[in-house]
């Protein structure tokens, strides 16, 4: 599942984000939501979250499967 729904995404879900630096190479970083800092339903590149280790990027995958 990608991150480009908000209703999707919830504190403590674990995810790969992507971060501001990594955009060129794609990298992906691994965490548990914190918080959604996107208030719009929908974002084209992904829903901006902060990770608890206070990393901030926008959701690239989903990896839990409920």
């Amino acid at each position: 599942m990608d991150g480009k729904n908000r209703k999707d995404i919830y504190p403590g879900l674990e995810v790969e984000i992507i971060l501001k630096k990594d955009q060129r190479s794609g990298k992906l970083t691994r965490g548990i939501v914190a918080n959604l800092l996107t208030s719009a339903a929908y974002h084209s590149r992904g829903i901006k979250v902060r990770l608890e280790d206070g990393q901030i990027g926008r959701v690239a995958a989903i990896t839990e499967d409920n």
